[in-house]
């Protein structure tokens, strides 16, 4: 059977159904202006004339209303405004679902990097038992985190399901409901979520999504590749941030935590429920039904009644299973036991947690609270903490901490209300692994790691607050800026010295997570840098733990986009040579990337796939070899002169200004869509080092000017280029996966700039010149990318890929000028704020109502 192109796939299936679909959803009348889907076309075409004829923004949109709707007055002009965004916000929703639904077919579901293509490599290179004993140890962990990526609430996810669905079964009536449904919904929210309430919306995917294909990749695994019905290791479990992530987040309080996870353990109960209520059907034995329902009653009562007094344990309800499977076995001709086998592989995976909550919190906060701690606790006298402990070294202060013994503190005592929540938080860690099992919540992350005294102050109070005896928690650093990452190794060193934290590391497992954060190790050292940085880190960090006897397993903080270590990430692990260890696999998953990478059965299944065999590609094709010596000190020297580049530009005296004059920045905060502040510090002056990444890459996305994805790039390959040594780099390309899967990123942050869109500004009397440094470097990375891939346009090899982007950028082109054309007109009003202060809330409005649109529409940068 001859299988279409990748590309065709997608015209056909997702390109031709968008436009039929469109054409349909343009018809209907959703507000009192009956005109808006017949005037948006036009408007598209005069933004995209005007844009190929160098017009700016303001121009494009007078011009729109001059030749097409004269008669307007100001107000109804701003209301059509408001109705355009509207239609294209819905628009970037149907461009999903049609995609979505699409997914089985464009991609090839038993393809490259599939468990199935996994199998039939193993069985005819003969190395299946290679193969199993690999997946015997091998993990990958997505971690679900509530960053604020994604502007869709519930209701509008419920929806984009939904019309997944109806696209896929052609049923026209079902879609005509839902565009109907989708035009009366309300996309903004006019209240932040509390941490509760994005805890909630990322649930709906663990009963949803992952509670299906999780078990259906174990599955698989289990009677496919070791073909038995035996437990083994877990391979894929699922992390959770929101509810335990405090970075910065004051609305995480200790009953936050508690209430999640409860709320977790009572979605795992009821998915158990449905499943023993399905099996009632079927197992209708003598000897067997009464049992079935005995467990369904049980666990029904306790997903209602978490307290309900008959209820048994997790490994209750498994050996009960076992018994009757056994018996099932023996009595009854094997009848449905594979779909007892599931429902026992789902509670061996998910167990009564569903997701083990992560807690997480800044090496600050934390030294503070701990000064507080410390300071009662010599008050009253404990013998364990001299009274000029604050004056001791470091490596004194670390002896001590190591070697707590018989300290406990009233937690009430405090007053101040980090310090309370900081030790409740613990406390609530110690209840939790009591009520739904050890998995629950058993990592404590701190971020800003600089010190091995940061780790040593956590290992101290989490013994001093709740675990006396052993501690069932890992503490896991978090290296993010670029000093941090150099200094990680002598850090863990420090560690792996210490004689009590070496102990508690072998009651571990001999195991030391190690988290390293790709957004903010971007934002401080720009694009090639931070990847590089990470990727040496990883090495030395091996290297260290291995002389230690210990095995480290990292964990990526990564976002959606390239620029905060996003893009194409299975491909990242593929490509990591055989100094890094690879154990397992770790990422925080988030937004865009939740619903377009593994919101649908198909497109989980296939990225969850992707990721487990990149690890087996890592360890046993032709991957094994190591970066040369020579290609090593070009990419060392492309990422030195990368990140000179990007801090000469990040100091350059207009870079905060034109952050907070020029883009959309500051309205992020105004979106309501999530539950922490949109930066840290209180301070009313924009300082850098309190700018959180995502805002920080989302301003640049919205200006269509993608810094952190390319800047330096281009700087870096000129400097090889001008001193005739470019061989060197295309040497590089060559030889090293990693260093392509880079440049690939990067392409498509390209792919995703716009700069006639901004091309006004180069006019401007004081952003001028900054917007043309900006510009220049885009030119330059583009001409140096092509020429060292030797392609035609950007991302050529990955044509489907590149078709999405197209269509989706095409769709928010008019929500971009409309964006641009706001800010602009809020400079000219702000000339005399106290005149003008209605209309500039009306422009504000605007510009904070495009950003929605624009944002989803960026997707599939995951």
């Amino acid at each position: 059977m001859s299988v279409e192109p990748k590309l065709t796939r997608f015209k056909q299936n997702v390109l031709a159904k968008y436009q039929i679909y469109n054409s349909i959803f343009m018809t209907l009348p959703f507000d009192s202006i009956t005109k808006t889907g017949v005037l948006l076309p036009l408007f598209h075409e005069t933004c995209k004339k005007g844009f190929a004829n160098g017009d700016d923004p303001t121009t494009i949109v007078d011009l729109f209303f001059k030749k097409y709707q004269a008669r307007r007055d100001a107000q109804s002009q701003i209301n059509l405004l408001f109705r355009f965004i509207q239609y294209i916000e819905r628009q970037v929703v149907l461009f999903d679902a049609v995609e979505d639904a699409a997914f089985p077919i464009v991609n090839n579901m038993e393809g490259i990097g599939t468990l199935r293509n996994l199998k039939e490599s193993a069985v005819s290179n003969n190395s299946l038992e290679e193969l199993q004993s690999y997946l015997e140890e091998f993990k990958v962990r997505i971690v679900l985190t509530a960053h604020p990526t994604q502007f869709y609430p519930g209701s509008v996810l419920g929806i984009i399901t939904d019309l997944t669905q109806a696209i896929k079964d052609n049923n026209l009536s079902n879609i005509h409901n839902l565009f109907g449904q989708l035009g009366k919904t309300p996309f903004i929210k006019h209240e932040k979520p509390t941490p509760y309430d994005e805890a909630k919306s990322l649930i709906w995917y663990l009963e949803n999504v992952f509670y299906e294909s999780f078990g259906e990749i174990y599955n698989y695994i289990q009677q496919n590749i070791y073909d038995d019905s035996k437990k083994h290791n877990e391979i894929i479990n699922i992390g959770f941030w929101p509810g335990g992530d405090r970075d910065g987040n004051p609305f995480v309080k200790p009953d936050t935590t508690i209430r999640v996870a409860k709320k977790l353990r009572q979605a795992a109960l009821k998915k158990y429920y449905g499943d023993l209520k399905n099996l009632r059907r079927k197992l209708t034995f003598r000897g067997v039904e009464e049992r079935i329902v005995r467990l369904e009653t049980i666990l029904y009562k306790n997903s209602i009644n978490l307290d309900y007094s008959k209820a048994i344990s997790a490994k209750e309800l498994l050996t009960e299973l076992l018994s009757i499977r056994n018996l099932i076995v023996k009595d009854f001709q094997s009848l449905y036991v594979n779909e007892i086998n599931s429902l026992i592989n789902r509670i061996h995976l998910f167990g009564y947690h569903f997701a083990t909550l992560d807690i997480r919190q800044d090496s600050r906060i934390h030294h503070s609270v701990f000064t507080t701690v410390i300071d009662h606790i010599i008050s009253t006298g404990n013998p364990s903490f001299p009274k000029n402990y604050h004056d001791l070294t470091e490596a004194e202060q670390i002896k001590i901490l190591s070697e707590v013994k018989n300290v406990s503190v009233d937690v009430n005592v405090f007053e101040d209300e980090m310090v309370s929540n900081t030790l409740k938080t613990i406390e609530a860690i110690k209840t939790i692994q009591e009520t739904n099992g050890e998995r629950a919540a058993n990592r404590y992350i701190i971020s800003n790691n600089q010190t091995a005294l940061n780790m040593m102050q956590l290992f101290a109070m989490l013994k001093i607050v709740a675990f006396k005896d052993s501690l069932p928690v890992d503490v896991v650093p978090l290296f993010e800026t670029i000093p941090d990452l150099e200094n990680a190794p002598a850090v863990m060193e420090q560690l792996y010295k210490n004689p009590a934290y070496m102990e508690h590391l072998k009651s571990r497992g001999n195991k030391q997570t190690i988290m390293l954060g790709f957004s903010d190790g971007t934002k401080d050292g720009g694009y090639l840098m931070a990847n590089w940085g990470i990727y040496t880190a990883k090495e030395m960090l091996t290297e260290m733990s291995r002389k230690y006897g210990i095995t480290a397993i990292f964990f990526d903080g990564r976002g959606g986009p390239p620029a905060r270590g996003g893009g194409k990430t299975h491909q990242f692990y593929a490509s990591l040579g055989p100094n890094i260890e690879d154990k397992e696999v770790q990422l925080t998953i988030q937004g865009q990337t939740i619903s377009s990478n593994f919101g649908t059965l198909d497109s989980s299944q296939y990225n969850l796939e992707q990721l487990i065999s990149s690890g087996m590609f890592n360890r046993l094709g032709s991957n094994k070899h190591d970066m040369s010596d020579d290609d090593r000190v070009v990419m060392n020297e492309l990422a030195t002169t990368s990140y000179q580049a990007y801090k000469d530009f990040k100091n350059h005296a207009m870079f905060i200004p034109y952050l907070e004059r020029m883009s959309t920045l500051k309205y992020y905060a105004k979106t309501n869509i999530g539950s922490r502040p949109s930066k840290r510090g209180s301070s009313d002056k924009l300082v850098f080092s309190d700018l959180r990444a995502i805002p920080f890459v989302g301003s640049w996305s919205q200006l269509k000017q993608n810094v952190p994805g390319f800047f330096g790039v281009g700087a870096a390959l000129k400097k090889y280029e001008d001193s005739g040594e470019f061989y060197k780099v295309e040497q590089l390309y060559k030889n090293s996966k990693f260093f392509k899967t880079l440049l690939e990123n990067s392409m498509m942050a390209l792919s995703k700039s716009f700069f006639d869109l901004t091309k006004y500004m180069a006019k401007d009397a004081e952003f001028g010149d900054f917007w043309t440094i900006i510009y220049n470097e885009y030119v330059t990375t583009k001409t140096l990318l092509l020429k060292l891939t030797g392609y035609q346009e950007l991302m050529e090899n990955e044509p489907s890929g590149k078709a999405s982007i197209e269509v989706r950028e095409s769709i928010v082109l008019p929500l971009l000028t409309i964006q641009q054309y706001a800010l602009k007109k809020i400079q000219e009003l702000e000339k005399d704020p106290v005149n003008n202060e209605e209309k500039i809330k009306i422009f504000e409005k605007i510009v904070t109502r495009s950003l929605f649109g624009n944002i989803n529409a960026s997707r599939n940068s995951a």
